[in-house]
């Protein structure tokens, strides 16, 4: 059975549900989205949600129906939520969740999971108990505030730069995981007193880690394992005296990805080879790092303990309550539990004054406690932002065992970071000015802060940091930085020494704004949200201002509401890491953004007139852009060297630019890696500016980027195959590696083809010179081999490999090689297909072969299926897996399969059952009887009374 259309629409649907309600709860994440189908709504102007080709009204709340083979999701549901635009118009929203977490725990021996329904249930007879327990409701409280705050952000009437979800650009979207690391009591090192805690944020394929530790040295090693113990990952810890990590995991490969969603992966760190300490843990996702704004690691006071734990607080959005949810480690020992449930005690302590506590049990097999403090008084919340607050866990009994720690505001390595511009205005307008602002948040509740503003259209009156207003012309300053300000540089630079707990949770839940007032608007010319910005593992100083972006810098100057700012540096290996902010932009110049890197030929005004050595600058996900600029020219890197350079944002509104900034890094890059000359003629070919692409009409749009008639280039899901953009066509196919007569050969990380070891090969062995002239046949540089006159072949084009759809000839003595298409026959079937995958030219099927005799034309097929794909899984013809849908997961009773570039899936056929009392095993996909299961035996006799069961 064919996979239906609308269904890549809801999986597109689920997988953006997911991508917002999932990050705090412990879900797999689906494969990958897949692009949607615009689905019209049923009549004009009326409000509500389309869905798998339905329309439901405002509040409607469903089970979503994939269609066969995969059936009714009774495990999730989806809500019509409505929403308003900043015009007020009211539109529907399609939330969808699993409801397989809020099923209610029974105490029966042997629930059974009904036909039709999500939760298991008692049999008859069985009491199903659903918990009222403290411990939960503080759990749901971290889960409920995250629901919350997303549906808050729309409350505002005119705040613009209060983003809500829909307007978090994609490279935002990301999925959080927490590890407990403490000492490994059975490795052969002694165990460590040292507790870590490790934070994840996995955005695409890139897993960044932030990662603090307490009673130890600083490690240098950390390896992430599987399952078995296996490293598959390693990471070299650099030298410093930071009690903090940072590091990225880039280009997860799909095995992995799975095993972290599916919390089958563990870390482990290690210190130098003098102390030898090594603390471990598992990756888990929980849903109270979605409200997180105070943490505290927990650590023993005895020497080798293994104990540790972490404990995760937030603040009541309007009560001072403060929930908490602690991990546990080592506290429980399993041979000191016959009785499953042991006692604790958890105590808030101030300077070894214990000024709350709070009686619990908890088992081995379920150490997390969550629990609120109600009621916080001005004391303990003065105590709380000063970081002076301890919380302390201990069991009771026989053997009392603790473990505490201070309580602080959350840490991670994200940059804490501001962009303000005229366009996120309360009174938005189009001045070309730009804001830019970095704040360094400590243990002590102090906030260190750096501003700089520029392209002002008046006079500056003030700069403050604001709350949200909560009506028109009330704004809520909470912190006046106008002393530090100083006219002359643009810049403040200084301390909030005074901030409160609630600032502090405000702060951290990208709750506060940045605002400068000027005599043009007393209101407020420039405001930007102050949110932190992931850590990407570039090596940009982060902790200095970065380079501002503005209209203001245009030649001649652009009156935009956008501005920027970017951070820039230049490594050892001569290549330029950057990454860069726009704040500003309408949503639909966001579709359009792109950046330049520019030279100047001489010193002085930045005129387009002068402009030399262009680069473009890729990696733009909605208004962020991070990547490595490689191949730079020496003349680009003396411009960077000299401060003549600058980095330009343009919109299809400006393509000659919307904002820009002088760039200067000072380096000692004397060599470029390649000339202007041979630049510009491959920036000619392949790396034009997206708007001239978009003017052609033979341009191919594949992977969010915009590739040029007759370029090549290797595809971002798998550098083993090769595209090519022919007449608006993508023609993908897999790179045939070369046989290779060398004895020993190495894999290159960049590549797919493995290559000789030079260093090992004797040199008769090598790959052949090159000839330049020989008159008895022609030399290839792609293969780098002669080939005999009149011989023909496929070209080896790295890193390419053979390119089946071309064939070359060597042209008799003259030595020289002409390479054309190949011209596939005109075929009269009407399901043609491509017998191997690196085939070129469609075939017919044996019984729909054509006649001899048949005329041949020049209709290139080229462009066919030569594989099938399921999300962002390719696989190749005949393949078969399970599929994985959004907020359900594998789908072990559904098998699908690529023929021939169309994917079919099917549900396995279960036998027609006439009892009933019905019940379905854990794991099994088809219903039995509970009385009796010799009716289910009788049914599997009589195929012919069988049917497909849907869920």
């Amino acid at each position: 059975m064919l996979v239906p259309c609308a269904l890549r629409s809801l999986l597109c649907v689920l997988s953006c549900a997911w991508l917002h309600t999932g990050a705090a709860s412990r879900l797999k994440s689906p494969a990958l989205p897949i692009q949607s189908e615009r689905e019209p709504l049923p009549s004009k102007g009326l409000a509500g949600c389309s869905f798998g080709g339905r329309f439901y009204s405002l509040e409607d709340t469903w089970h979503p129906d994939l269609g066969e083979p995969f059936g009714v999701m009774h495990c999730v549901q989806c809500h019509c939520e409505p929403q308003k635009t900043r015009r007020s118009k009211v539109f529907g929203k399609v939330n969808c969740k699993n409801v397989k977490q809020d099923c209610p725990e029974l105490d029966c021996d042997d629930p059974i999971l009904l036909p039709g329904h999500c939760c298991k249930t008692c049999p008859k007879g069985g009491d199903d108990k659903r918990p009222s327990d403290p411990v939960l409701d503080s759990f749901e409280y971290f889960h409920e505030k995250g629901k919350e705050k997303e549906g808050d952000l729309h409350k505002s009437y005119n705040d613009r730069s209060y983003l809500s979800s829909e307007e978090t650009s994609l490279g935002e979207s990301r999925t959080d995981f927490v590890a407990v690391l403490t000492g490994v009591t059975d490795s052969w090192l002694p165990s460590s007193s040292g507790v870590a805690r490790a934070r994840f944020s996995l955005t695409r394929t890139s897993l960044a880690f932030s990662i603090t530790y307490q009673r130890m040295s600083r490690p240098n090693r950390i390896v992430f394992l599987d399952p078995d113990g296996t490293i598959t990952f390693e990471y070299r810890v650099p030298k410093g005296d930071s009690d903090m990590v940072c590091g990225v995991w880039k280009n997860l490969p799909k095995p992995l990805l799975r095993q972290l969603q599916s919390e089958q992966m563990r870390i482990s760190m290690t210190t130098s080879p003098t102390r030898r300490e090594e603390v471990e843990g598992k990756i888990i996702k929980h849903r109270a790092l979605f409200a997180e704004t105070f943490s505290a690691t927990l650590t023993s006071e005895e020497e080798s303990s293994g104990m540790g734990g972490i404990a995760m607080l937030t603040l009541s959005d309007t009560e001072n309550n403060l929930h908490f949810i602690l991990i546990l480690q080592g506290l429980v020992k399993h041979k000191d539990i016959e009785p499953l449930v042991v006692p604790i005690r958890v105590q808030l302590v101030y300077r070894q004054h214990t000024l709350r506590e709070i009686r619990a049990n908890i088992t081995s097999h379920d150490p997390d406690f969550a629990e609120v403090l109600t009621d916080l008084n001005s004391r303990e919340l003065f105590w709380l932002s000063r970081g002076q607050l301890e919380i302390a866990v201990a069991t009771e009994g026989q053997d009392p065992r603790q473990i505490s720690g201070f309580i602080s505001g959350r840490k991670s390595c994200d940059t804490i970071q501001s962009v303000m511009s005229s366009g996120d205005a309360l009174t938005p307008g189009k001045t070309g000015g730009v804001g830019s602002a970095v704040f360094n948040l400590y243990d002590n509740g102090t906030l260190d802060y750096q501003v700089q503003v520029a392209g002002l259209s008046s006079e500056f009156v003030g700069l403050t940091i604001e709350l949200k207003p909560r009506r028109r012309n009330k704004r809520s300053v909470l912190y006046d930085l106008t002393p530090e300000y100083n006219k002359e540089t643009g810049r403040a630079n200084g301390s909030w020494n005074r901030l409160e707990a609630r600032h502090i949770h405000m702060l951290l839940q990208n709750e506060l704004f940045i605002n400068v007032a000027t005599t043009h608007s007393q209101d407020g010319e420039l405001r930007g949200q102050i949110k932190a910005m992931l850590y990407s593992g570039l090596e940009t100083p982060r902790h200095e201002l970065p380079t501002p972006l503005a209209g203001h810098f245009v030649a001649p100057p652009v009156k935009t509401g956008a501005s920027g700012h970017a951070w820039v540096s230049v490594d050892k290996q001569c290549h330029l890491h950057y990454e860069i902010v726009v704040a500003g932009l309408s949503r639909a110049d966001d579709l359009t953004v792109n950046a330049h890197l520019h030279g100047l030929a001489e010193i002085g005004e930045i005129d387009d007139s002068i402009t030399t050595h262009k680069r473009l600058l890729t990696g733009f996900y909605g208004s962020q852009a991070q990547g490595v600029l490689k191949d730079i020219s020496v003349e680009l890197l003396q411009h960077l060297n000299q401060g003549t350079a600058f980095i330009q944002v343009s919109t299809k509104m400006n393509p000659r630019g919307e904002i820009r900034g002088r760039v200067h890094v000072e380096n000692n890059c004397e060599l470029g890696t390649r000339g202007d000359a041979e630049e510009a003629e491959f920036d000619d070919l392949f790396v034009k500016d997206p708007e001239e692409l978009k003017k052609d009409p033979h341009t191919c749009f594949f992977e969010n980027q915009h590739h040029a008639h007759g370029s090549n280039w290797t595809p971002n899901y798998d550098r083993c195959f090769s595209c090519s953009c022919q007449k608006r066509t993508v023609i993908c196919d897999p790179v045939i590696c070369p046989v290779l007569t060398c004895s020993r050969t190495i894999q290159p990380e960049d590549k797919c083809c493995p290559v000789c070891d030079e260093r090992k090969e004797p040199k008769d062995m090598k790959a052949p010179e090159r000839v330049e002239e020989n008159p008895e046949g022609c030399y290839f540089e792609g293969d780098q081999k002669m080939h005999a006159p009149g011989t023909t072949w496929h070209p080896f084009v790295p890193p390419f490999g053979y390119i089946k759809c071309a064939v070359c000839t060597c042209k008799g003595s003259s030595g020289e090689v002409h390479c054309e298409k190949v011209t596939c026959p005109v075929l009269t079937c009407s399901h043609p297909v491509r017998r191997n995958p690196s085939d070129c030219c469609k075939e017919c099927p044996e019984e729909e072969r054509t006649p001899a005799g048949l005329e041949h034309g020049d209709m290139m097929q080229a462009d066919g299926p030569r594989h099938c794909k399921f999300g962002k899984n390719y696989y190749q013809n005949s393949d078969n897996w399970h599929p994985w849908v959004p907020l359900v997961g594998e789908m072990k009773c559904i098998n699908c399969w690529c023929d021939h570039g169309v994917t079919k899936c099917q549900r396995k056929q279960c036998p027609v059952i006439t009892c009933t009392n019905l019940s379905r095993r854990e794991g099994a996909c088809c219903p039995e009887c509970l009385d009796s299961k010799e009716e289910a035996d009788q049914m599997m006799k009589a195929p012919d009374k069988r049917r497909t069961l849907r869920h």
